[in-house]
């Protein structure tokens, strides 16, 4: 018999780290190869883990709720015959490490396992490991205290040794002990992980009370789902972080209207794809970018980011009804085929619940269909880091005065609103207002005998 080592597989460039949600697998369970064994998430995307071999599941070295760094160990399965796959993640460990060391180790292991109980510090925005909750609840520390301990981990997380040296200085006295803050009953908010930049921390930090919510027996109480739990924090932290300001436009989009009905029925046929109007949007923003840099920015802080690639994220609803982002990288490049192809794939790919976590990382710029549901136009919240964000309104048949070499008339012409919103910190008017205009003249000066 061998022994293999299932590790969290690499995610994309951009996704370092993932949160186990759900065990499909049991130990003592049989697996076959390419199995899903788990469930994970990323802050954005919910995915599955496969085996990489059939064999028998012996041991689960997370457990629910754990975060995981790409590549480590999270499960021994126990395969028939052959050399061992893997070499057993203990013996690894006591390879590298002192006696002591792997004592220290896993008594880690074993208060991770423990079930937070009495005190589970779920009031908090902010985001605890297991194994930092479990050493708050054994040294009696309150949530007051933990939410104030300066973290060093990644996003201001607080790792274990954070906790241990506020202790250590705790029974010393070098620290004074914060006093508990009353509060109102408040809702339990996932703090947005790595999209928000550093500029959010302070925003976020509750400053007020939550306004409590009256309750009778004929309401009924429903828990938010993780992903909504996630989009109402990054949205809450998106309004508080930027000063967003809009900007609306009407567009003429009659000759792209005729083009898509003369020729979608010959572009499936070539293509094997629907000819949809996002990919032809898409294709008018990703030129405006290039032509208004500007708007391609982030905001870190006190200093500005530019970006150098084109990455339009394009918000999809859900069958569930919440919302996600995949993001369409290096937009620019693609000419019209290739961005109807890209945007129906990641469209269905976002349906079936098939993203990957770096479908949904980099983002630079990010286009959103209202009019899917019938709005005329909205004021969308921008998606940070980002600084804008263009929200695409129902196309109708209006009428409208057409200018003439003969003189002016009414007649019927397919019109549309774009809402741009936009990052006033470093967005002015004369900016917002000239990307979006770019749009629309993109959109109106289509060519109606082009090609795709």
């Amino acid at each position: 018999m061998a022994r293999f080592e299932l590790k969290l597989p690499k995610m994309g460039e951009s996704v370092a780290e993932a949160t186990i949600t759900n065990w499909l697998k049991e130990v003592g369970d049989k697996i076959e190869a390419d199995e899903a064994v788990l469930e994970i998430a990323t802050d954005k995307v919910d995915s599955e883990v496969p085996s990489e071999v059939s064999g028998i599941l012996v041991e689960q070295l997370f457990g629910k709720d754990d975060l995981v760094q790409v590549g480590q160990a999270i499960a021994i399965i126990e395969t028939e015959g052959g050399e061992t796959a893997a070499p057993e993640a203990v013996n690894a460990v006591q390879e590298t490490a002192a006696p002591a060391e792997v004592a220290e180790i896993e008594k880690t292991i074993e208060s991770v396992k423990e079930t937070v109980t009495s005190q589970d510090f779920s009031g908090s925005d902010k985001f605890f490991s297991p194994l930092v909750k479990n050493i708050a609840k054994e040294e009696g520390l309150s949530l007051n205290e933990l939410e104030n301990i300066a973290g060093s981990g990644k996003d201001g997380r607080v790792t274990k040794e954070d906790i241990l040296k506020y202790v250590e200085a705790r029974k010393s006295g070098a620290v004074q002990v914060p006093q508990a803050v009353e509060t109102a009953p408040k809702v339990t908010v996932e703090t947005p992980k790595a999209e928000a930049p550093k500029a959010v921390e302070p925003a976020v930090q509750k400053s007020q009370q939550a306004v409590p919510v009256s309750v009778n027996g004929a309401d009924e109480i429903v828990e938010m789902d993780r992903m909504r739990k996630l989009i109402s924090g990054y949205m809450t932290a998106s309004v508080q972080t930027s000063a967003h300001v809009q900007s609306f436009i009407e567009v003429d989009v009659t000759n792209i209207v005729k083009w898509r009905d003369k020729v979608k029925t010959a572009f499936e046929k070539r293509e094997g794809e629907k000819l949809t109007f996002t990919p032809i949007m898409m294709e008018a923003v990703a030129k405006a970018l290039k032509d208004f840099p500007g708007m391609n920015i982030s905001v870190d802080g006190d200093y500005i980011i530019k970006k150098k690639n084109i990455n339009l994220g394009m918000a999809a609803a859900l069958p569930n009804g919440n919302l996600i982002v995949p993001v369409i990288k290096n937009a620019d490049q693609l000419n019209l085929v290739g961005m109807a192809k890209a945007v129906n794939d990641l469209g269905n790919r976002a349906k079936a619940g098939k993203l990957k976590p770096d479908d949904t990382q980099g983002g630079t710029y990010t286009v959103t269909n209202v009019g899917t549901f019938g709005s005329v136009f909205g004021t969308p919240i921008i998606n940070q880091p980002q600084v804008g964000i263009l929200a695409l309104g129902a196309i109708r048949k209006v009428p409208a005065v057409i200018e003439t070499p003969e003189g002016d008339f009414i007649g019927i012409r397919q019109k549309m609103f774009l809402s741009h919103s936009y990052d006033h910190r470093v967005v002015d008017g004369a900016l917002g207002g000239s990307f979006v205009k770019r749009v629309a003249e993109y959109l109106e000066a289509f060519d109606v005998d082009r090609d795709f």
